[in-house]
């Protein structure tokens, strides 16, 4: 190897010491990895470093600074004419993004190639970002209360266990909104994908399967769950953060169970359901966080690449909606429905996830529904749930709204507001219809 260049050991000496946050234990670590031949005094150059500068400098102070300080030129000077390993030459090299694959390299994301530039990003010190990101799963370790960054609430099912719903806390929900749509949102899902993502609905995936012949339906279980840690970590890698940022974003997007919310469950009693606390009590996307959508669909990316080939190859037409699997093609498709669903199992397993068989469901022509949406010959509402809102509403203006509002919703007109909405997005010209009825009703002023 080499010589060591006394100007160029200086300059990325100050890049390192300043890629880290500006304490003590920072500057010490960098500091051992960067000594040279003989070993550096550490503790005095770290202690003369802060004293000279309180808060973190400016690149060139901190290179005039080094330039100029006695004790580093005395180590400087007994390593010129020798060679430093391989290993200490490498931790010198500055932290930078990395290039993303093909089709991923204009990408707009934060540049963060370090913890103190993610730390910067959050605005908050690297301390807080560290717990917060809870890489060493104390959130588990945590009786209830409120060191705990994540609330818990388990919602009863009609049949198999209770959904649990694991909300991050405000601050640690208010990062991953942040990561959401600084970072997130800027990674295309694929193009199957239609859950969770801008400008693709429940309308958009059932539009694809109108006038199909058979319509074959899959369900994963414990979709988010599913997602391990590693597989986020690899997310955020392969979008082109280092390894360190990775991880905290990482840990930052993924908690696991505390035994003693899997132990006050529903129906604790009658026995546990080994995969489902296997999948909770290991770190995973929660049900609850505002980054667990986009990042579930990432994840399923290659099994969006792979079902599509499968179906293009039995002549099919697939999408994905969150969980929700769906096929349509001809009456060959019903023939050959169990080899698919075989493949489709296999497929599954093979990426993580794994079928829920009680939910899978094969249609024909006549009352077809896809994620809600009847797709026979064109996306359409049920006729029973047109009717049903639709007497709601009539119901509202003849008798006032708050005798319908049996279930003391708190917002009951947004409430009407949003299923209006969501009919007038599948059938605009029934929409509308109850859109007259709704504008007609007389809400009481407050």
């Amino acid at each position: 190897m080499r010589p060591l260049d006394p100007s160029r050991f200086v300059y990325t000496l100050a890049g390192a010491l300043l890629s880290e946050p500006w304490l003590a234990d920072g500057l010490r670590a960098v500091l051992r990895k960067a000594t040279l031949v003989r070993p550096l005094r550490v503790p005095r150059l770290t202690e003369r470093i802060l004293a000279a500068f309180t808060s973190k400098p400016e690149y060139n102070e901190l290179v005039t600074f080094l330039r100029a300080d006695a004790g580093l030129a005395r180590a400087i000077k007994r390593s010129t004419h020798s060679s430093p390993s391989r290993a200490r030459r490498q931790v010198l090299r500055s932290a930078k993004m990395e290039k993303p694959p093909i089709g991923l390299q204009k990408l707009r994301i934060p540049n963060l190639p370090t913890e103190a530039a993610l730390a910067d990003w959050f605005g908050m010190d690297p301390r807080h970002l560290r717990w917060r990101a809870d890489i060493s799963g104390r959130n588990r370790r945590y009786r209830k209360g409120a060191l705990r960054t994540y609330r818990y609430r388990w919602i009863a099912r009609r049949e198999g266990l209770a959904r649990l719903l694991e909300i991050p806390k405000a601050r640690l929900k208010e990062m991953q909104r942040q990561i959401l749509t600084e970072i997130l949102d800027a990674v295309p899902a694929h193009p199957a994908a239609h859950g969770f993502v801008r400008r693709r609905s429940i309308v958009t995936n059932a539009a694809a399967h109108c006038g199909k012949a058979t319509v074959l339906r899959f369900d994963l279980a414990d979709f988010f769950p599913s997602v391990t840690s590693a597989r986020v970590f690899r997310i955020f890698r392969t979008i082109g953060y280092p390894s360190k940022v990775a991880r905290l974003l990482m840990g930052i997007c993924t908690t696991s169970l505390p035994a003693d919310v899997w132990e006050s469950r529903p129906g604790a009693h009658l026995g546990a359901d080994f995969f489902v606390r296997q999948r909770l009590i290991t770190r995973h996307l929660p049900q609850g966080a505002p980054t667990s959508p986009a990042l579930a669909n990432l994840a399923a990316g290659r099994l969006d690449r792979r079902l599509i080939s499968l179906a293009t190859a039995v002549g099919a037409k697939y999408t994905r909606y969150a969980d929700d699997l769906t096929f349509s093609g001809d009456a060959d498709l019903a023939r050959s429905r169990k080899r698919l669903a075989t493949l489709v199992a296999v497929i599954a397993h093979d990426e993580g996830f794994a079928l829920n068989y009680r939910k899978t469901r094969l249609m024909r022509a006549g009352g077809r529904q896809v994620t809600g949406v009847v797709v026979n010959v064109r996306t359409n509402i049920r006729r029973a749930e047109f009717d049903r809102l639709k007497a709601i509403l009539t119901n509202c203006i003849r008798h006032g709204p708050a005798s319908q509002n049996r279930e003391q919703l708190p917002d009951f007109r947004a409430h009407l507001a949003g299923r209006v909405s969501h009919i007038y997005s599948i059938h605009p010209a029934r929409g509308e219809k109850l859109r007259e009825l709704f504008r007609r009703i007389v809400w009481e002023q407050k």
